[in-house]
Order: C-alpha cells, then structure tokens, then sequence
C-alpha cells in the first residue's frame, strides 16, 4: 500500500489517514502531516494555529468526550490509544459513534461538531493534535459523559481500570446534549 492513505468514516467528515513511517536502527521517522498530499487525497484544508500534545503516562489514562469550537487533527506521537468519536452535530448523524485504535502510522481528521476522546493502551504515550483556532478559555465545548449508556463507547479496558477525571465522567447523558448547530462556513 502506498502511503498516506485516506479513508473516509461513517461519521460525515470524520477522515483516518494511514501514515507512512519510515523505521531504521535509529527508530522511526514520519511525517505526521503533509498538507499538500493529505489535501490530494481529500482531507480539508487546515489553517493550522497551534500544536497541542498531551503526554499520558499511564495505560488506561482517558480523557474527553470533549467537542471544540475548531477542526483537528490527530496523530500520536508515541504509544496507542483508543478513540471514541461521536458526531454531535445537528442531523441524522446525531450521537453516531466510531472508535480506532491509533499508533503513529494513524491519523485522524476530527471535523468541529464531533465530540473526541480517547484511552491510552500503552504507557508513556504521546497524544498530538493540530488545530486551526487558538484555544480560549471563552471557547464553547460542547460535551457528553463518558459512560453514556446511550452511547455504550466499547472503552478497552473495564471502569474500574480506566484513569478519568471526575469532571468528564461528570458532563451531561446525550440525550440532554443540544445538538451542535453549525454556525461555520464548510
């Protein structure tokens, strides 16, 4: 298979992207995103502003299911993690939810709208995700509980085990989620 690859979801707009890496005795080497051939194979073009990454030392560390006010892209730099995104846009998609298990050969573009979370199944991971806002303490997320039984997200590991802040596993059920109204240009 030629590298990257795109594949489109069954959440509109939601992209996975299979990555070339390049690995050697030294260890590995990719580019985690290319803007000119990621956009030939159809990804949307993103004005990139800022790089966020999230170190996670643990196995089982899970945060979200988070929908920010921007579009995203996500690759891990280190590890592998679960993801969960459920589309919280107003429509029929509403609430539909897909899960990837993601390694640094992954990709995924979120489009804004869509809710994100994500496990980590190896210790030390590195999570990496480029954004085309900057992030605002006045930002509007949008947010939904992680143990929505609606949602039943298949998480990889039992509760019990799963590293999660109060405050996510705190958010409103979907069913009292307004849905997303989009007020963007597509």
């Amino acid at each position: 298979m030629t590298r990257p690859t795109l594949t489109e979801t069954a959440i509109p707009g939601l992209l996975h992207v299979e990555l070339e890496v390049l690995t050697d005795d030294r260890g590995w080497f990719k580019e985690s995103f290319q803007q000119e051939k990621l956009e030939k194979l159809g990804l949307p073009h993103l004005e990139i502003v800022q790089n966020n990454v999230s170190f996670n030392a643990e196995v089982g560390v899970t945060r979200g299911i988070h929908a920010e006010p921007w579009d995203k892209y996500v690759s891990p730099a280190f590890g592998k993690v679960f993801t969960a995104i459920v589309d919280l846009r107003e429509g029929p998609g509403f609430g539909r939810l897909e899960t990837f298990e993601l390694t640094p050969q992954q990709g995924l573009y979120v489009p804004r709208g869509c809710g994100n979370s994500f496990c980590t199944l190896e210790p030390n991971t590195v999570y990496n995700y480029l954004v085309n806002a900057h992030w605002s303490p006045d930002a509007k997320y949008t947010l939904v509980n992680l143990f929505d039984p609606e949602l039943n997200v298949p998480w990889p590991l039992p509760k019990e085990q799963l590293i999660y802040s109060a405050k996510d596993a705190g958010h409103p059920m979907l069913e009292a989620v307004a849905p997303i109204k989009p007020d963007w240009d597509e």
